[in-house]
């Protein structure tokens, strides 16, 4: 017995690390939207067994990166225009309030957390990982809605965090210099520090809304020939190309 617990300790970790490496290759643009993910190559690449790997696919679903499709085969999940537009509407409202109510709740605490936040999003963007800079300004943002102290916008929050990070990804994939990232959350985050309400909450709007802009454009740029956007939001088709970690 003490043996089977030790193995299921270890084995979670290597499930993560797993996740990790795949959730990298995602968010960094190596695999791309509508990519399928073939199991036996992949846990052959990453050195695991297809059950490590199962789980590791099973988290990225859970996060949104990934899609199963009838139980048989995994692809990376796709953005369409609409998707793209609503989620980003929905954030400029949602991290609007939160960051205007941010900034009058302040305390130390939540300004060493958003402070923290901030530096890892630096770091990660100096070091040119992307992955890790896309997870960096999804928890920054998620710090300044815990700051609110607001349990339903934070519940809310939660609903479509996941997205979210789908989202980001999908942004992030367009940079042509990720120092842009910095450069737009700076101002935000001294806002909030400073207790500049008014500031906060307009910089977080205008923030979301402007790359949601580029990135509807981007979708919708991608789009068939004889596919236009509608109001619906036209799906962009997946194309299915075999994994690799090359």
């Amino acid at each position: 017995m003490p043996r089977e617990r030790h193995l299921k300790v270890a084995r979670r970790p290597l499930d993560r690390r797993a996740a990790d490496v795949l959730r990298e290759a995602i968010l960094s643009g190596r695999f791309k939207p509508g990519q399928r993910l073939v199991e036996t190559g992949l846990a052959q690449q990453l050195e695991v067994s297809r059950g490590t790997l199962r789980a590791a696919l099973s988290e990225l679903a859970h996060e949104g990166l990934v899609l199963q499709v009838a139980y048989t085969k995994w692809l990376v999940s796709e953005l369409t225009p609409h998707d793209a537009w609503e989620l980003c509407t929905l954030r400029s409202g949602l991290e609007g309030l939160a960051a205007r109510l941010a900034a009058e709740r302040r305390d130390t605490a939540g300004a060493t957390t958003l402070e923290q936040a901030f530096a890892r999003l630096r770091s990660a963007v100096a070091e040119g990982r992307r992955g890790a800079a896309a997870a960096a300004d999804k928890a920054l943002h998620t710090a300044i809605v815990a700051m609110t102290g607001h349990q339903r916008l934070s519940q809310h929050y939660t609903i479509i965090e996941q997205q979210v990070q789908r989202y980001i990804a999908a942004s992030y994939a367009l940079l042509v210099d990720p120092e842009d990232i910095v450069r737009q959350h700076e101002p935000l985050v001294r806002a909030v520090l400073a207790g500049d309400a008014a500031t906060a909450e307009a910089l977080a709007r205008e923030h979301n809304l402007s790359e949601g802009r580029i990135l509807v454009a981007h979708l919708e740029a991608t789009l068939p020939p004889a596919a236009s956007p509608d109001p619906a939001g036209s799906k962009v088709e997946a194309t299915h190309v075999r994994s690799s970690a090359s």
